[in-house]
Order: C-alpha cells, then sequence, then structure tokens
C-alpha cells in the first residue's frame, strides 16, 4: 500500500462513504423489518470481507435497498429473523458456486447506454428523495429506491408532502451544507493542502452539529429533534455486544422454504453486483476492468459471513460506490477503512454519531446525485444517436419510476430492439436497377431476419432478374433458406429468373 496516496486520496474516501454509508445501512434495516444493528453489520462485512476479497478497487459493497422487499417477506413468511439468516448463508454459498461456473460473465452483455442510464436514473433518485430529508420530512427511510412507496405515497407525492412539515432549521443545514460541498472542491480552495486532505463531507458533519447545538442555544424554534437526527441502537439495551450478533437457525435446514428465498437472494443479489460492478468501472477514471467472477466469489463469502454474524444480505452498491469514486478513491483500501471506521464509530462514538442531522447527510446525497446525473451526460449520449439515447432515457425513466433492477431490465429490452433494428438494416442489403435486383447478405443470417427478408421480397416485381448474394455470410439459418426457397417457387409462376451465390439451396425447391 502507498501510505502517501492512502493518506491523501483512500483515507478522506472512506470517510465520505462512511458517512454515506451509515444512514443507508440503518434505513435499509428498518426497512427490512430487521433488527438495526443487522443494517450495520452488512455494512461492515461489505466492506472489510467483500472488499479485502473482491477484484474492483473502488467499488463499495453493503446493504441494498433493491432487496427490502425480498428480506421484508421472507421474514414475515418464515416467522423468524434467525432462520432467514440461514438462507442469507445458502445464498453466499451459491454465489461462489456462481463465480466458480463462471456465471459473472453475464455482465459483458449490459449495453453500455443501459448502464449509463442506470446511473443517472440513481442520480435523480437521490436528488428527488433526499428533497424530504433536506426539508427536514423523515417518514420515508433512507435508502429507499422504488417509486411505489409502502406509506402509500409515491416520489413526487412525497415531496410535496414534505413541504407541509417544513423544517426551517433543516433547510438551512441542508442548503449550508450543499454549499460547502460546491466551495470546497472549487477550482480556488483545492490549491491548498487542507482542502484537498480534508474531506467536505466531514466538514458537512461537523458544521451540521454546530449548526443544531448553536439553535438550542440562540434560535430554540430552528432546533432539530432527536427523530430527524441519525439514530443508532444502543448497545446497552441488551446484552452488550450480544446485540450485534444473532446467530443462524440452522434447525430450519429442512424447511423448503428456506432454499427457495436463498436462491432469490442469490440471483438478485448476483444481478444487482453485476450491474453495480460494471456502472463502477464505467466511472473508474484509470479505466480498470473488475473480474467478474471473482466478485461473484468475494460476494458470497461476505453473505455467509454476514449471515452467520446476524447481518443482511450484500451486494455491490452503486450509490456508496459512486461517492466512493467522486471522492476521489483510488484503491480498494478505501472500501476497507470505510468498513473499518463504520466498526470503530458504532462502537466508540455513537454518542456523537446521534447527533447528525439527516438533512446535513441529505445535502452530501443530493451533491452526490447531481454527479451522477449531470445535465452534460444527457447531452453526451443524445449526440451518440438515437439507438444510444433511446434506450439510455429509457432506463432512466424506468429506473426512477419502478425501481433499480426493472428499470434496467426495461433499459435492455429497449436496446435490444435497436440492436435487432440495426442488424436488420445492415444484414439484408436489397438494391435494384431498372428490372434487376440484388437481394445481399453483408452478414450472418438467422430466423430474426426473415420477417423483413419476406418483406423485402415482397415488393419485387414479376418480370424481373433477382441474384441472391451471398458470398459475405458465414452463417445462413435454415428459415432464411426457406424463405428463399418459397420465393423462388412464387417466382416460376410471376416470370421472375434467379441467380444464386453463395448460397446452398435443396434441389426439391426447384422441382
Amino acid at each position: 500500500m502507498n501510505l502517501r496516496s492512502f493518506w491523501s486520496s483512500d483515507f478522506p474516501s472512506s470517510v465520505v462513504v462512511f458517512l454515506v454509508a451509515l444512514p443507508l445501512c440503518l434505513g435499509i434495516a428498518l426497512a427490512s423489518g430487521a433488527p438495526l444493528f443487522s443494517g450495520l453489520l452488512a455494512g461492515i462485512v461489505g466492506g472489510i470481507v467483500v472488499g479485502s476479497l473482491s477484484g474492483s478497487q473502488l467499488s463499495v459493497s453493503g446493504p441494498a435497498a433493491g432487496l427490502t422487499t425480498i428480506v421484508l417477506a421472507a421474514i414475515l413468511e418464515l416467522g423468524s429473523y434467525p432462520a432467514f439468516l440461514l438462507s442469507v448463508v445458502l445464498a453466499g454459498a451459491l454465489q461462489i458456486v456462481l463465480g466458480l461456473v463462471r456465471a459473472g460473465t453475464i455482465g459483458h452483455f449490459f449495453p453500455v447506454a443501459v448502464i449509463r442510464g442506470m446511473l443517472a436514473g440513481i442520480g435523480l433518485i437521490l436528488i428527488l428523495k433526499q428533497i424530504p430529508h433536506a426539508v427536514g420530512y423523515d417518514a420515508d427511510y433512507e435508502g429507499d429506491e422504488s417509486f411505489f412507496q409502502a406509506d402509500g405515497q409515491n416520489t413526487f407525492s412525497e415531496i410535496i408532502e414534505s413541504f407541509n412539515f417544513l423544517s426551517a432549521g433543516a433547510v438551512i443545514i441542508s442548503v449550508v451544507s450543499v454549499l460547502i460541498l460546491i466551495f470546497w472542491n472549487s477550482n480556488r480552495l483545492m490549491r491548498y493542502r487542507f482542502f484537498r486532505i480534508v474531506p467536505a463531507p466531514l466538514i458537512v458533519v461537523i458544521v451540521g452539529i454546530l449548526l443544531n447545538t448553536l439553535y438550542k442555544v440562540i434560535f430554540p424554534e430552528l432546533i432539530i429533534d432527536e427523530k430527524h437526527l441519525v439514530t443508532l441502537p444502543s448497545l446497552s439495551d441488551s446484552a452488550g455486544l450480544g446485540a450485534f450478533l444473532t446467530l443462524p437457525d440452522f434447525s430450519y435446514w429442512q424447511d423448503p422454504r428456506i432454499y427457495t428465498i436463498a436462491i432469490t437472494l442469490a440471483i438478485v443479489a448476483s444481478l444487482e453486483t453485476l450491474l453495480s460492478i460494471e456502472a463502477c468501472d464505467k466511472m473508474d477514471p484509470a479505466k480498470r476492468i473488475t473480474p467478474l467472477n471473482r466478485e461473484l466469489r468475494a460476494q458470497g463469502v461476505g453473505n455467509m459471513v454476514s449471515g452467520l454474524l446476524g447481518g443482511l444480505p450484500v451486494t455491490s452498491v452503486i450509490v456508496r460506490s459512486s461517492a466512493n469514486v467522486n471522492s476521489g478513491a483510488r484503491s480498494k483500501a478505501s472500501t476497507i477503512s470505510h468498513g473499518g471506521i463504520l466498526l470503530l464509530s458504532v462502537l466508540l462514538i455513537p454518542g456523537i454519531l446521534q447527533l447528525i442531522p439527516l438533512s446535513c447527510l441529505a445535502g452530501i446525497l443530493l451533491v452526490t446525485g447531481y454527479k451522477l446525473t449531470k445535465p452534460s451526460s444527457f447531452v453526451e449520449m443524445y449526440r451518440k444517436g438515437m439507438a444510444q439515447f433511446l434506450p439510455f432515457v429509457a432506463t432512466v425513466l424506468a429506473v426512477v419510476f419502478t425501481n433499480l433492477l426493472q428499470g434496467v431490465f426495461l433499459g435492455i429490452f429497449v436496446a435490444l430492439f435497436f440492436i435487432l433494428k440495426t442488424n436488420f438494416q445492415k444484414a439484408i442489403i436489397v438494391v435494384s436497377d431498372k428490372d434487376r435486383y440484388l437481394v445481399k447478405f453483408t452478414k450472418d443470417v438467422s430466423f430474426l431476419h426473415k420477417a423483413s427478408l419476406r418483406h423485402e421480397l415482397g415488393k419485387i416485381p414479376a418480370g424481373t432478374q433477382v441474384v441472391f448474394d451471398g458470398t459475405k455470410a458465414a452463417f445462413v439459418d435454415a428459415d432464411v433458406i426457406e424463405t428463399i426457397s418459397d420465393f423462388i417457387e412464387n417466382a416460376k409462376v410471376k416470370n421472375i429468373s434467379i441467380d444464386i451465390n453463395g448460397i446452398t439451396i435443396p434441389q426439391k425447391t426447384f422441382q
């Protein structure tokens, strides 16, 4: 490890990721119907264990909002959190198997436009979801990514509702937080070593605590009360460190529901991890490529450890990863350190953590969201053409109006449409010169081209000459050959003469 690089880049980044991860870990645990400590444990394991084993230098793992509905439903179905932990352990084992059989290669097939759309969509979600927290309305849990919420609200109605509960003290803190983040990273201040070393989010948190303390002394009407501060479960409420650890209930091993839940967790967690890793690699200034099969194995070990200790399932998480990249991290030392800071701070300074206003953390996430969804990214994709721009926009909208995974799959569907359309246009070329027609296959043609070929052949008039040229195609599907055969039969009636080059047509078609 390069100590100079660690203290100048990775350690400040780890502090930023810690500040982002803390409320998300707690919020996701709360939404999952699990003990609050389970979210913290998953964040610690994701940082230290997965971070150490992963081949990614910048991705950050922890509890994911995309799994909350699955986890909540599983705990309710089993009626026991320790029983659910057994499913988490088994899901981790399945992920290790997926890594060993090289299932991670599926991640290389996600279209670039979809990955960029996912990043921009997550950025918009961060902005929209953090507006209520920024104005002091914390009815929704931190880390929620779904458009439709459990309380009957949706992303937009929640924003409207939040202005009925406006807190002037929270608004001041969130505005000051955003301004600090903007000016701290300006070129004018970055010339000084102090501003390069000290992470701006840390200053944001300190200023937020000091402002709320000032409210108590001078402006009591602006005080932010406890329900709008970070809330940590107290170790003193139970048997000390025993509150951290919950062992899986292995007596449920004969229950088939355990295995169904484990398979579901393994598949969804793996997909979300692969998507996040691909996105993180796109953001990496050094353009490093993460070995995806190794990542699945690392995630599997992480989930086994998290389940054995009583933590939630973990995945690579794009919000924390993007915060890590944007804060200047250079290696996995940042990811591992953030896990260590999370562990030590929860054990040693929980009282200080509980003084942090959620509105100042909202300011950090608002700026993170903007960096993911800058207007320039939309302009850049537009300039690449509709085949890239429309899948990008479709993914953005789908992610915002559904959730991460559903949005990505819809984006992939739109991208596939344009891929097929482009393929149709380029695979078969039909040109004419008076009464002569050339049907040329410029590359391999499959059953997917059958409809477009029939359409083109249907436009050829009677009494013409048609040449089929397949010399550039290494493969011509049987369905395409049958389509040509049918055309040859009909050509006799329409007095169309035919020449065929590079394509073998069964002789019986001429009989």
